[in-house]
Order: structure tokens, then sequence, then C-alpha cells
């Protein structure tokens, strides 16, 4: 019999909507149940591409006898961490707290006042490596629950005391200024002692695709000319690229390699990684005008247009690592869509084209993967390469893939995830003349605003068949949806996009922003739980904080607020606490830092939309290198020109489309010449 989860609309709460185990979402009634009850609560919290949630399910939630101890003895709660964030967050900074380190599927047991008192991560169906069974960590809770309860509420009231009395404030500088060039030098430094100059990205296994530490090299590079921190990055894309953790025949990049060498991946597929990667590789062709970068850029787009697009015009949230393994057994198995076999290219190719696939891709008879599979990769061949065999080649190893089962997909849609691919696919689009990418960036814009966004600029987190979700919009949300639509404007020049992110950040300085100028993970008036969430580290994604920040500013650097960039600048005072200490995990902090300290630039471009010069400068503009610059282009007197503050009383000079490049809204004089527009914003 379905379990309380059958009327949710997330994936990863209807896989286990069929569970012997009665579940609960997080809700007042779960915990008024237990209180009445009087056992405690099981808090188990992942997502439905998690590879280890999946098994913990198979072993355990899927088992009668352990669930029939479950349902007894407790009260089960399950979230998807990616539509309750604030959740995840609280209880992982408890769990990592008390045992130095995290993941999922979280195991947590709480009082029925939502206190944690014991921890964990994944549990085994029995005692293996030294942790103990998932069974006897149930019987272990049980008992304590039931002879040493007291002892268990001094436990859980003194967690959440400490948990309290954790604060940002001893970290940040009073005077909460953003970082100077010399403490932006500091952290390049700091990155290149942990850079791997072998492999490329940073630090060992596991290692995950550094987008936003890319993206801070990138601009630190366009303000000072480092060659250092250019070479970083060039490396590092170069090795992802070639490496298994993208997919050499659909495109889209895996979640994280599980060793140093980028060869072989944790096979599920984030929309976040997707649009964050395509976005950086985009920025890298802009600066160096690579090939494998525009490559890499253009079928990252493509991966997620053609396999995470929504019918309504969003995008979903993942691709799962397991799939079925083809054998008939309904075994799941991670990785399966993707591996192959010397058998399986000889199979599909023949003996001559599966000799030369197996040389180009790496296929060997022992495999790098299990069961003597191999994930594709580049490693390099000597010579030149034989386009059209290569070419033919992928074509009949997809076609081939595409009859195997496909991984699920996680069709929620997350406003902010969906932010970030607005802003990957607005300038992969508008850089490589992919219209078809512009376009998609707009229907995700327009369903945000339809769905996600009500009539007081307020955010659903998350949507599901083009119905919103329950679950209030936090911080990331806002940035992240800001940034998109901020970007947006600049590539299409509808001023409305502007009006919409500036809507957004009015929300974020009335609900998010504190009287001393950081930042919280949830609105003013969200759920209240035991300590409301406030983290300006990025994780996979850029922190809320340090989005905001950026969002911020870019708003400032179109409209001239001085309250936006007052709060911008503000809430980079974590960046000059933590980036000289941290770089790695505050890269996008450092990035939104460089764009600060070169102004950012503004950029308004004055013409006629489809004139041919109009046109020469605006893509000179979006072409500019200048860390952070944001572009605004409007007709004289259009409804643009009013809405974006940045092209009020810009005229056409002696008639012709002009550019006018600013700081702080004091410009130099303007150009009408494409080519000189695009010295100065490399200069």
């Amino acid at each position: 019999m379905p379990n309380r989860l059958a009327h949710e609309t997330s994936p990863y709460l209807l896989q286990h909507a069929d569970n012997p185990v009665d579940w609960w979402p997080w809700s007042t009634e779960a915990f008024e149940e237990a209180r009445r009850r009087g056992v405690p609560v099981l808090l188990s919290v992942g997502y439905s591409s998690c590879h280890w949630c999946h098994v913990m399910a198979h072993e355990s939630f899927e088992d009668q006898a352990t669930a029939a101890l479950l349902n007894e003895h407790f009260v089960a709660v399950k979230v998807d961490r990616e539509e309750r964030p604030d959740v995840d967050a609280v209880y992982m900074e408890a769990v990592q707290a008390a045992t130095g380190q995290g993941g999922w599927p979280m195991t947590v047991f709480l009082t029925p006042d939502a206190e944690p008192f014991y921890f964990g991560t994944y549990f085994p169906p029995e005692p293996r490596h030294g942790m103990p069974s998932f069974g006897q960590v149930l019987e272990g809770v049980r008992s304590a629950w039931a002879d040493r309860r007291d002892e268990v509420g001094e436990v859980a009231g003194r967690i959440v005391a400490d948990l309290s009395e954790r604060s940002l404030a001893g970290a940040l500088a009073a005077d909460r200024r953003p970082p100077r060039p010399e403490e932006l030098h500091t952290a390049l430094m700091a990155l290149t002692r942990e850079f791997d100059a072998v492999h490329g990205g940073f630090g060992g296994a596991p290692k995950f695709p550094p987008a936003m530490v890319l993206e801070f090299l990138l601009r630190h590079h366009a303000r000072t000319g480092s060659a250092g921190a250019l070479e970083m990055v060039q490396a590092t894309c170069e090795a992802m690229a070639r490496g298994g953790i993208y997919d050499q025949l659909g495109g889209g990049f895996a979640r994280y390699a599980v060793d140093t060498t980028w060869t072989v991946p944790h096979f599920e597929k984030m929309l976040y990684d997707n649009a964050l990667l395509c976005r950086t590789y985009a920025h890298l062709w802009r600066a160096t005008g690579s090939d494998l970068a525009r490559r890499i850029a253009v079928q990252t787009a493509d991966f997620m247009v053609r396999e995470l697009r929504t019918e309504q015009g969003g995008f979903a949230s993942a691709l799962d690592a397991d799939s079925d393994d083809g054998t008939g057994s309904g075994r799941h198995v991670e990785g399966a869509y993707y591996v192959w076999t010397p058998q399986a290219l000889r199979a599909v190719l023949g003996e001559e084209d599966a000799e030369f696939a197996a040389g180009y891709f790496g296929v060997t008879e022992e495999g790098t993967f299990e069961e003597g599979a191999s994930v594709l990769q580049l490693p390099g061949t000597e010579g030149p390469v034989d386009a059209e065999r290569v070419t033919s080649v992928k074509r009949r190893l997809l076609a081939e893939r595409d009859r195997r089962p496909r991984p699920g997909r996680d069709d929620k849609v997350v406003a902010a995830w969906n932010g970030l691919a607005i802003a990957a696919l607005a300038e992969t689009g508008a850089y490589f003349d992919r219209p078809d990418l512009l376009q998609a960036a707009t229907d995700a814009a327009d369903l945000l605003v339809r769905v996600h966004m009500d009539g007081h600029a307020r955010l659903h987190r998350t949507s599901r068949d083009g119905t919103p979700g329950a679950n209030s919009g936090v911080l990331e949300d806002y940035a992240d949806v800001a940034e998109g639509f901020l970007t947006l404007a600049s590539v299409t020049g509808e001023g409305v996009w502007v009006e919409f992110a500036g809507l957004l950040l009015d929300t974020v300085l009335l609900q998010f922003t504190a009287e001393d100028g950081s930042l919280y993970d949830t609105a003013a008036d969200a759920e209240a739980l035991i300590r409301r969430p406030q983290d300006p580290t990025d994780n996979a994604t850029p922190s809320g904080w340090t989005a905001a920040a950026g969002a911020l500013l870019s708003y400032a650097a179109l409209t001239g607020s001085d309250l936006h960039r007052t709060a911008a600048e503000r809430a980079l005072g974590v960046v000059t606490a933590l980036g000289v200490r941290v770089p790695r995990f505050i890269g996008w902090g450092l990035a939104v830092a460089e764009a600060a300290l070169d102004g950012p630039r503004e950029v308004a471009v004055i013409g006629a939309q489809g004139d041919p010069a109009t046109v020469a400068l605006h893509r000179a503009a979006l072409l500019g290198t200048a860390p952070g610059a944001v572009v605004a282009l409007g007709a004289p007197g259009s409804d643009d020109t009013a809405a974006v503050p940045l092209l009020k009383d810009r005229p056409l000079v002696g008639g012709r489309p002009a550019a006018y490049v600013c700081r702080r809204f004091t410009c130099e004089r303007p150009t009408t010449d494409a080519e000189e527009l695009t010295g100065r914003l490399r200069d």
C-alpha cells in the first residue's frame, strides 16, 4: 500500500512511495505524530540521482523486516535535498560537526522537537568495513531512546546549542569591504599551490569540476594578464574535456571523477554542473579562441536542451547514475548506459573500426571501470585523425547506446539551476550564432516568471509539469534567477528582464539580508528550523551569498543604484575574510570581487536592433573579457532605455550606432567602431 509520499511531486520522494516504510514528508504533522507516540524521528535525506541513496533504499527501505522495525519504533521522514536545501543544510552541518564528514544519503535521528542526536550517511544491511549495519543502528537508537531518554535529550540540546553559537561574525571584517588586489593575488597563489599540474584541477580524489574557481581565474587573467591563471584554466578544461567525466558520445559532464585523472566518473549528470561548465568553456573560448572550448561549450548546451529540457520549457534537475543493465534481470547498475568493452565495440562497428575506436577512446581489454568495461576518453593519438571516420564511429556508437535502457530523469525544475542554465544558454547562443539556444534560454525564463514567481516577487523553488511546488525559494534561487535574467537582458536587449531581476533582488534585500550586510540562505519569514542556515562558501553551485553579491553588483551597474552596489560590496566582505584562506571554496565570490575591482565596466550599445553596425557593436560588447562587464542594448528613445538607466540619454554619434564604456556611470567617449570597442574591453 502506498505510504504518505504517493501524492508528493518530488521524483525522489515518489521513488519511495511504495516502500514498506511508512514514510512521512517533512511536515509539522510528522513531528506531532512522533510527539504523540513518544518516539524519535528518522530523517533520511537524499536526491533522485544519488547512487548510494538507491543502494540503501534497495538494501534497507525495501526490506520488510527493516521497515517493520522502523514503523514500530520511529516516525520516518524522507526529504529531497534539492527541494529542501534548508533542511539539508542545517542537519548536514550537524553531521559534519559530529563526524567530520558528510554525504548522501544523510541519516539523522531527531527528537520530536527536531533536535538531532545521532548521525550518519549510508549504512549497509550487514556490518561492513567497520560500519554497523542499519539494523544495528536502529536497535541502538531504539534502546537509547527507551532506556536513556534524558541523556539523549541532553545530547540533542548540546548539539543545538553548539550550532546556535556558530557565527560568521568573527570571520568578517568590521568594514565589510571587498577584497583588494593584493588579497586576490594571495588567493591566486594559494590556488597555484593546490593545482594538480599533471592532471589539472585542484586537490585529489574524488575530483570535482571547479567551475567557480575557473571563472575567477579567467577574470583574474583578464584584469591582470596573469599567464599562470589562464594556464590553470586551460589545463583543467582540456583534461576534463578529454577525460571520462565528459560524455564523449552525447556531450555533457558527469557529477565528478572518483580518481585524480578524470577517468572514471560518478555517472549522474546534473543540470547545475552542465550549466556552469558550459559557461566556463564559452568564456574560455571568448578569452582564447580555443576550438576545444568552443566544441565543449556547444555540445554541453546541446546536451542540456536535448536531454534535460521539459515540455514546459524549463530544465530537469538530473539524470541518474544508474540504469537497467539490459540483461533482463531488472538489476540497475551504475554507468551501464555509458561504458563499453572491446567486444561491444566489435559488435557495433566490425573488427577494423572497433580497433580504431578502441585506440581513439581508450577502450582496453582490462578496462577502466567495473567488469572489464571502459569509460570513453580521448587519451590522445599520434599523427592526424581521420575526422570523417571519427564522426561515423561516434554516430554508430551513439545510435547503439540509444537502444540501451536509459537512466532515469528527475524532471522537477529547480529555479536556481534554471537560472544558471539561462545564463549559459543565452551567452552560448549569442557567441556561436545559435538562436535556438537563445530561444531555449528565453523559454526557461518565461517559465520561471509564469510558474515560479508570484505577484509579490517571491519564488517557488521547484515546479513539475508546470505546477509549482509548495517549497519557497531560498537565497540561491533569487540570486541565480536574477543572474540568468540579467544575462538574458544583455544578450537580447529586452529591458523587462532587468525589471524582473530588480524585483527579485529587492526581495533579497528585504528578506535575506541582515543588518550587518551578511546574507541568510532562507527568508526571514521562512519556516523556522533549529538554525537559520547561512553559508557563504561554494558547494556544487555558487553559494547563494556570493551569487547574490554578483547579481546585486550587475544590477547596480545597469541601473546606477547605490543601494544595490552597497549591498554587493558589504556582502563581499566575507570574500575578504575567506578568499585568502580557502579560495577553492569561495571561487564565485572571488570572481565577483574581480568584477567589483574592475568596475565592473558598463557597456551601453545604442542603435536600431538588426542594423549591422548595431549588431557588430553588440557582439563586440558581449565578447569583451573585462571581468563581469554588463551590456545594455537599446534604440534611442525605446522602452528599453526607460527600463535600463544605463541607456538613458545616450545619443547616436553622427547618426550612427554607438557604444559607451563606463564605470559607475562615468563614461569614456563613445565609439562607433566594433574593433575599437573590442580593444577597450580587453584593456
